[in-house]
């Protein structure tokens, strides 16, 4: 019956998933508002700036590594912890039970 569950519970938040990415638009969309230089409030879109001046910023060549380490260095320890807590998760879901009967 446990089985049941969690098979149920994962085929419905895979559904979930499935929804909401259907409403994600085109990645190739030139009228996306991360493909254009500034918002519809007239400021700079953050992503164009982490293109354009990543190597200027950190004299890195790897523009990940600069985002992470260098914009975003104060909450990326929270993001590896996350990471690592969803990680631990699968790994706990996922793992085989080998029940020992009891005499």
């Amino acid at each position: 019956m446990k089985n049941y569950i969690q098979f149920f519970l994962i085929i419905c938040f895979t559904g979930l998933l499935l929804f909401a990415a259907m409403d994600l638009p085109y990645r190739g969309d030139a009228d996306n508002q991360m493909n254009r230089e500034t918002s519809i409030t007239g400021t700079k879109v953050p992503g164009n700036y982490y293109v354009q001046e990543a190597y200027n910023d950190a004299h890195t060549n790897n523009m990940v590594t600069v985002v992470l380490g260098d914009y975003r260095s104060i909450d990326t320890l929270g993001e590896q912890i996350v990471i690592f807590t969803a990680g631990m998760i699968c790994f706990l879901l996922l793992r085989k039970h080998e029940h020992e009967e009891e005499e």
